[in-house]
């Protein structure tokens, strides 16, 4: 692998594996399996150094200047091939690089000239396993477990020798997978962590020439591509604007919220020795078709890597990575949610069934809200493997994809484009371009079965005497939970129409025709959704069912706004009352071709010039209301007709005969359409 850092939350293969090629703090995090903040493996080893070899090797250490400290090393090995710690040394820098295989034979020759270290069996176990040498490093890790003196490190090698144990069992998760490089898109640097969004694939690439000294390795960047099916078109490979990418700095893993207008993207600090070393995730927001100036989000932790962000389906919830203290080993997995103010927040750790004493990292949530992530603290087959968690009934259960999808090399940053039959994942197996590469999949398995969901209905008229009659071509629009445009179409002459919806959403349905009140419903596939273990034709559709029916617009016809209610001899607008006029706010919003008369009635209980002057009052105040909520007041007529339009003979002659509902009929607010622009 190119550079990956074990730690890096920005490299070659994990770039970081947070996302973004950045300096790690904790560069020795895989050795240390703490709870807290891990030891820093610089400190560890420049201290090692100054005491065993030349001083000016010390600066290698302390910058973390890895591939730097190799060739030093190589030239101190030339001379003295046998020396156990320069040896070590050798093999702890191609780890940090992320290179477990270059580091093999040299932990095996400090390990021969006897080097003392809790951690070199560890990770010489570690070593074989990447070069699939499952035996041997099960019998280094057995060695090591007759003679290991701290609980910590022998808690770790027994959890690695019985994550060795478990290879039979899933090396026979088997699919039938059709996988295939991205040639077009795949350099000899490094392209990962792909996100697919309204058929554009997003990557992140090292391919500029402009180099990050500390590891002699180009900045990484984020891309996009458009794709014909899963095929990128080479000729619109795009770099994003300066508003994602920075010069001289390390941008990261991108996602963009399903409504796509949010997108959230890690990005690492200017280099420097000054400079802090972390890695933060920044989000923008789009108005008016143009993205906001990117902000650093306040579930940053100041001294962490935070870094490769998704959304679940709602868009509601953002998981991340971060090496933040307090996790459960290395890099863990998180999640925020959107509080009531609109703001991210409430960062919890995903917990023990998902994280490990190593590192978890690049989570993506799949439509049918599974979770997928990397790990090399699961059970695997060498370095970073691909795992898939399913919740069921508060129980999550974490599956190794197996080898059609893993390899003994670092495999990472899984999206789906077609789920759950195609998508992508980066990896650096060999046989690739260099360094980490992007791969496209198809899984032809027997057993996957696929659902889709689908909004149907039939569109009506309002006839006078409330009965429905079909109404075709009509115009009906799906919008998203933002009001943003989904999809439009015109009711058939028979009036049905169809859209193709998403699961875990809300939806609002506009229906529209001229002489007709445009009228809107609010739609919801939440909770609605079937599991993948549920099904049982291999191709299922789910309807669902909404008509739309549509009123004329009649000039000067009366039509009564229900439910609203005065305090005695009072006009102020009631809470309630609040509620049923916002409705007819959105009638006007939805309508902007009409003017109405807004009118207030009254029973005959009381004096007629009272009636008349109350009733004006709740008219207006009504009118106030509306216009106080966006509406235009030249829109707006506001009449009071106190007793005057009874509509039950309940006069003031009669009043003591009529029942007290009967006197509430009279009690009504209507409006009425004075104006209609068909233009």
């Amino acid at each position: 692998m190119l550079i990956s850092l074990w730690l890096i939350s920005a490299c070659s293969s994990k770039q970081n594996f947070l996302g973004v090629q950045e300096e790690p703090k904790n560069v020795n995090r895989p050795s240390n399996p703490s709870l807290g903040a891990p030891q820093n493996a610089a400190d560890v080893l420049s201290k090692e150094i100054e005491e065993t070899t030349p001083k000016e090797l010390k600066a290698y250490a302390e910058d973390q200047n890895y591939t730097q400290a190799i060739q030093e090393f190589k030239e101190l090995l030339a001379e003295n091939p046998n020396s156990p710690e320069i040896n070590y040394y050798t093999a702890e820098s191609y780890r940090k690089l992320g290179d477990l295989r270059s580091s093999a034979p040299y932990y095996e020759k400090a390990l021969a000239a006897g080097y003392n270290s809790e951690e070199l069996e560890l990770n010489y176990a570690k070593a074989l396993k990447a070069e699939e040498k499952y035996d041997e490093a099960k019998e280094v890790l057995s060695n090591y477990l007759g003679m290991a003196s701290l609980e910590i490190y022998k808690e770790r090698a027994e959890r690695e020798l019985a994550n060795l144990e478990k290879l039979d069992s899933i090396s026979l998760n088997v699919r039938n997978l059709d996988l295939k490089p991205l040639e077009s898109i795949n350099s000899e640097q490094s392209e990962y962590s792909p996100f697919f969004f309204n058929n554009k694939l997003y990557f992140v690439s090292t391919r500029e020439e402009t180099t990050f000294d500390r590891y002699d390795v180009p900045f990484s960047d984020i891309y996009s591509v458009d794709l014909n099916g899963l095929e990128p078109d080479e000729n619109s490979i795009t770099k994003l604007p300066e508003l994602f990418n920075t010069a001289n700095v390390n941008e990261g893993s991108i996602a963009f919220s399903p409504d796509g207008n949010t997108v959230v993207f890690a990005k690492g600090n200017p280099e420097g020795k000054k400079a802090r070393r972390s890695v933060d995730l920044y989000f923008a927001t789009k108005r008016n078709g143009e993205w906001s100036n990117p902000q650093i989000m306040p579930i940053n932790n100041p001294s962490a890597w935070d870094t490769s962000p998704t959304f679940n389906q709602a868009g509601t919830t953002i998981y991340f990575a971060s090496d933040r203290p307090g996790g459960y080993g290395g890099s863990d997995i998180y999640r925020a949610t959107l509080n009531e103010r609109g703001r991210w927040a409430d960062v919890t750790n995903m917990g023990p069934q998902i994280n490990t004493a190593e590192d978890e990292v690049f989570p993506y949530v799949s439509p049918d809200n599974k979770l997928y992530f990397a790990s090399n603290g699961h059970a695997g087959f060498g370095m970073l493997d691909l795992f898939e968690a399913v919740n069921s009934g508060g129980v999550v259960t974490v599956k190794n994809l197996g080898p059609s999808f893993n390899s003994s090399s670092d495999d990472f940053g899984l999206v789906y484009s077609d789920f759950p039959f195609e998508g992508f994942f980066s990896s650096n197996r060999p046989g690739g371009s260099g360094g980490d590469d992007l791969y496209s999949f198809i899984d032809n398995s027997a057993d996957l079965k696929k659902i889709t969901y689908a909004l149907k209905g039939t569109t009506y008229k309002i006839e006078e005497d409330s009965s429905q009659t079909i109404l075709g071509e009509v115009r009906v629009k799906l919008l998203d939970s933002n009001e943003q445009l989904v999809d439009d179409v015109l009711s058939s002459r028979g009036g049905s129409y169809s859209f193709p919806i998403e699961p875990e959403k809300d939806y609002f349905l506009i229906a529209e025709k001229q002489d007709f009140f445009t009228t809107r419903k609010i739609f919801s596939t939440i909770g609605e959704g079937i599991p993948q273990e549920e099904l049982v034709e291999r191709f299922t559709e789910k309807v669902f069912t909404e008509d739309m029916a549509l009123e004329p617009i009649v000039l000067e016809k009366a039509i009564v706004v229900p439910n609203i209610y005065y305090d005695l001899d009072k006009a102020e607008i009631r809470p309630d009352a609040a509620v049923e006029l916002d409705k007819l706010v959105q009638l006007l919003k939805d309508n902007p071709n009409i003017s109405i008369e807004l009118s207030s009635h009254t029973d005959a209980r009381a004096p007629d010039d009272y009636n008349l002057n109350l009733s004006q009052r709740r008219a207006q105040a009504a009118v106030d209301y509306i216009a106080s909520q966006g509406i235009e007041r030249d829109r707006l007529i506001a009449k009071g007709y106190g007793e005057t339009q009874l509509i039950n003979g309940c006069t003031n002659e009669r009043v003591d005969e009529c029942s007290e509902e009967q006197h509430q009929q009279n009690r009504r607010t209507e409006f009425k359409v004075t104006e209609y622009n068909k233009n």
